[in-house]
């Protein structure tokens, strides 16, 4: 299991992104900068709006990721998707 670590770590590896993302938990514009709550999770950031979103995503990282990947993969489908269990 990967763990997640916080940006101030993660600021000696990767350089400062500035821009916008969204809050992976409740999806909110997040402008990102250094006083952004934020996370690194297997090589990627996370900005957060608050330190209360940024727990919740540092308690289930891997479900919330998995979550992101299938909704960009029913993008690309073409209504072949078909939710629930496998």
């Amino acid at each position: 299991m990967t763990a997640v670590t916080g940006c101030a770590s993660a600021a000696s590896r990767l350089q400062t992104t500035k821009g916008r993302s969204y809050d992976p938990i409740c999806g909110v514009p997040v402008e990102n900068g250094d006083r952004t709550p934020c996370s690194e999770y297997k090589k990627r950031r996370y900005f957060f709006c608050s330190e209360k979103c940024k727990e919740e995503f540092e308690r289930a990282a891997e479900r919330i990721r998995m979550q992101e990947a299938a909704r960009a993969g029913a993008l690309f489908t073409h209504g072949k998707v078909k939710w629930g269990l496998a």
